[in-house]
């Protein structure tokens, strides 16, 4: 099955006919666990200037950049390559990334969960340019829930206190070129730990995902599009009605091994306090509750966060 297998749902339907975008992006999700989305409205331009700013500041040398690693845990600021590993494998994935969340006023209840954001000075524009995309990618999160709720008969507007002040995060990656030598992978096989994951960047090859059947399917969307993905927070709330899918980002064949990938996943959350219990509409006879004991938002996130050594 080749990638255009899954075809993507454009965003005009959003506003043009609600109910058939929310059939058509639920039915993707809960046939591969993914879909993609075109014809977003978020400014092309704008994001162009994150993604350069990224691209800068993982230009610097690596001194500069690990001045800004091990502050908060790993959930902001810089990731050094060779850290994240996936859960259970042997080796690190061929990455490093930085990590902006959710800037929280003083006072606010989940700052106990949620560290404040550091920002690198080298790069000027960097906190107007990258703290645009993240809201701008809350946002579009919070329509493409409002689609699910509608597809899985909850109301339209179900998801939105439950990922009120959520710990979201904006990861922007980069996969440096390969050498021919390089042990391991650009990301194993893994799931997303969140709610949904709202991803740019997949035109450049190498992210597939695990069939039902096993088989690895790319996904190699036309530009310009979002790939969205459940997570499995929003696996276990729903009982498996839809799915978080394993995926991985493999190693680009020869002639594109010189070749840098970028890319931006947004991982959406509950709020740290939502305490995830399968909803009774997702429970039948053929689909009983797979977790009858219910588990925060949180307790959840740390729990898995130390699996893949991030915590």
């Amino acid at each position: 099955m080749s990638a255009s297998a899954i075809e993507p749902v454009s965003f005009t339907l959003y506003s043009k006919d609600f109910d058939r975008f929310a059939q058509e992006l639920g039915a993707s999700f809960q046939r591969y666990g993914f879909a993609v989305i075109s014809d977003h409205d978020l400014p092309q331009a704008r994001i162009d200037a994150a993604i350069a700013d990224a691209k800068a500041f993982f230009a610097l040398p690596e001194e500069t950049k690990k001045q800004y690693a091990g502050a908060t845990g790993g959930s902001r600021g810089y990731i050094p390559f060779g850290i994240e590993t996936a859960k259970g494998a042997t080796h690190y994935d061929l990455k490093e990334f930085w990590h902006v969340g959710r800037d929280l006023p003083p006072g606010h209840p989940f700052r106990a969960n949620m560290a404040d954001n550091v920002w690198p000075a080298e790069i000027p524009s960097f906190h107007h340019n990258v703290g645009w995309l993240y809201g701008a990618l809350d946002s579009l999160g919070v329509r493409v829930l409002k689609a699910i709720a509608t597809y899985l008969d909850l109301g339209r507007d179900f998801f939105d206190p439950t990922v009120k002040d959520g710990n979201s995060v904006l990861r922007l990656l980069h996969y440096p070129p390969i050498p021919k030598d390089a042990t391991g992978v650009r990301a194993g096989a893994h799931g997303d730990i969140n709610t949904i994951t709202l991803l740019m960047g997949a035109e450049e090859g190498g992210l597939e995902l695990q069939d039902r059947n096993g088989d690895w399917l790319p996904i190699n969307p036309p530009p310009g599009c979002v790939v969205c993905n459940i997570g499995d927070m929003l696996e276990r709330l729903t009982n498996h009605v839809l799915p978080s899918t394993i995926h991985r980002v493999v190693n680009p064949p020869p002639e594109r091994r010189g070749v840098a990938r970028y890319s931006t996943p947004f991982f959406l959350h509950f709020a740290s306090d939502y305490l995830i219990k399968t909803l009774p509409s997702c429970v039948t006879e053929e689909n009983p509750d797979r977790y009858p004991e219910p588990i925060t938002a949180d307790a959840f996130l740390q729990q898995r966060l130390r699996e893949i050594k991030l915590a």
